[in-house]
């Protein structure tokens, strides 16, 4: 057993078997390794690990669960406006207006710290309810308590070739200047693997899939092209997943329409707080969370044979799962 040490330099407390697999990540410097059969980034090991030992959940809780890239922050926020949707009627002085969705609604993984476990159970225990979180982790790496109870939890996901265009742009974003951009090449054959943050791909997808079609009164699977594509039938969707559907006076008073402008990705892109500023252990900026949110751009990146190869894996991987998503050609 040996202690790992994170991005700061910490030895933290928890330990790690080491020696794991690893393989290098497009968020350089800091390598992947396959822990609990997913590829987690090194720097996240301890706090994943915290977090399965010591988060009890309440059932009031409410989880936005999603892979890398795939709308987490347009749902995160979306969460958060329909969960408060009788506290906060008014748009005016709205959270949502000078806060950051990942300040809202926090990862999971960071809520503990390496200091005094205790500390943090007691803030945990005391904050609002709902409590609204998010986090990468796949289904079989969370906590038990989870697993076990009935809260809620939302999982966005989204075509794998936007995901990956999205991903790479992104990672290419926050890493640091002094290591050179993963080529386009590289990052698609490290796709094509699963070898990603959070990753396998296919195998986080389909962890949630299989558990929403096995208990969808607990676990509501959600694309993000549906979602762009008619996002007031799934806000009403999400509210009623959560047991807060919208009364009908709600509704005619265009309460709907206003939630979805003001988590609108123009709207959150153009808001102050979200254009400057760093959020999170990596102090990553908050511009770089808001690139273009449309469906489709891949065939801007795409040569016919990486469209091939891309559309073989997931028909491969996701065959007789029951989930599938628009043909590539």
């Amino acid at each position: 057993m040996a202690a790992f040490t994170n991005v700061y330099g910490e030895n933290t407390e928890e330990k790690t078997t080491l020696p794991l697999q690893k393989e290098k990540s497009w968020a350089q410097p800091y390598p992947l390794y396959l822990f609990q059969d997913f590829w987690c980034p090194g720097i996240h090991i301890d706090a994943v690990q915290r977090f399965q030992q010591h988060f009890q959940s309440k059932e009031s809780d409410v989880i936005v669960a999603s892979f890398p890239k795939s709308g987490t922050i347009w749902m995160k926020a979306l969460a958060f406006a329909i969960s408060n949707h009788q506290r906060f009627s008014s748009l005016e002085g709205h959270p949502l207006l000078t806060s950051n969705p990942h300040e809202l609604v926090p990862f999971m993984e960071f809520t503990f710290g390496p200091d005094d476990i205790q500390d943090h159970i007691l803030r945990l225990a005391n904050m609002a309810e709902p409590r609204i979180f998010g986090t990468h982790t796949p289904f079989p790496s969370l906590p038990k308590s989870i697993k076990d109870s009935n809260i809620k939890v939302i999982y966005i996901c989204r075509d794998p070739f936007d995901n990956f265009v999205s991903a790479w742009a992104y990672f290419n974003k926050i890493k640091p200047v002094s290591f050179p951009p993963v080529s386009k090449e590289e990052a698609f054959e490290m796709y094509c693997n699963g070898v990603v943050d959070y990753g396998p791909w296919w195998s986080h997808m389909l962890g949630y899939w299989n558990e929403s079609v096995a208990k969808p009164n607990k676990v509501m699977f959600m694309k993000y092209e549906d979602l762009k594509e008619d996002t007031s039938f799934h806000v009403k969707r999400i509210a009623e997943f959560l047991g807060v559907p919208f009364t009908e006076e709600e509704e005619s008073s265009g309460m709907i329409e206003n939630i979805i402008k003001l988590c609108s990705f123009e709207k959150m892109k153009d808001l102050e707080v979200n254009k400057s500023g760093v959020i999170g252990r990596g102090s990553i900026e908050k511009k770089n969370f808001f690139r273009k949110g449309d469906n489709g751009d891949w065939v801007n990146h795409f040569s016919p044979p990486m469209t091939e190869k891309l559309s073989k894996i997931v028909d491969e991987k996701l065959s007789g799962s029951g989930l599938s998503f628009k043909k590539h050609s």
